[in-house]
């Protein structure tokens, strides 16, 4: 108990290091960076919590694919950080209002929270021995109760991904692209002339 209470503190006071130096950094890519450490230490908490497939779903999803992907993105663009200066400037009353707003929210939910009357006893009631996994136990109640919501999550995301491909390559006037069945189909009589040079004869 005590390696697992250590381990809580330490894995939680990286993430929230973490999620401080994401906001505070200068440098873009920093704050990617301090992004993906403050995924990785909340995966770890929530293997601490026995949830190791919320935890490897942090890992995939975020940390492999939208950290990566704002890396990325951070990298390509110029980003001016003159301009994100002038812009802070001119949003921090905004955005100190909307803070403010959810303090003020997280308190009122802070000081309406009571502690249960049996709660002693709930924690040395004996917990029954569970053989199934999270993982296992999630993918029984996933494929058999919510099916028809699994099957129409997936039929939303697959409209909203053709749409996205439809968007992107729409046709455009002025705009070359590659066909790829013409490069295939061609004959090299249309695309190579060869000439017979004498000796000498060159430029």
């Amino acid at each position: 108990m005590i390696i697992q209470g250590l381990a809580f503190y330490l894995f939680a006071a990286i993430t929230v290091a973490a999620g401080v130096l994401v906001i505070s950094a200068r440098n873009p890519v920093h704050s990617v960076l301090f992004l993906i450490l403050a995924f990785f230490n909340s995966a770890g908490l929530f293997v601490l919590m026995g949830a190791e497939f919320l935890a490897m779903i942090l890992v995939v999803v975020y940390v492999g694919a939208v950290a990566v992907l704002f890396m990325f993105v951070v990298m390509m663009l110029d980003i001016s950080q003159a301009e994100m200066r002038a812009g802070f400037l001119q949003y921090l009353p905004l955005g100190a209002m909307i803070g403010f707003i959810l303090v003020m929210e997280l308190g009122i939910i802070g000081g309406s929270w009571v502690i249960a009357d049996n709660v002693d006893k709930n924690f040395v009631a004996p917990i029954a021995a569970v053989k199934t996994t999270n993982t296992e136990a999630l993918g029984n109640i996933l494929y058999t109760h919510y099916i028809y919501y699994f099957q129409a999550a997936g039929m939303i995301l697959l409209v909203a991904m053709i749409g996205a491909i439809v968007l992107t390559h729409r046709k455009r006037l002025g705009v070359r692209k590659q066909n790829i069945g013409d490069q295939v189909s061609r004959h090299p009589s249309d695309t190579l002339e060869i000439k017979k040079v004498s000796s000498g004869s060159g430029v």
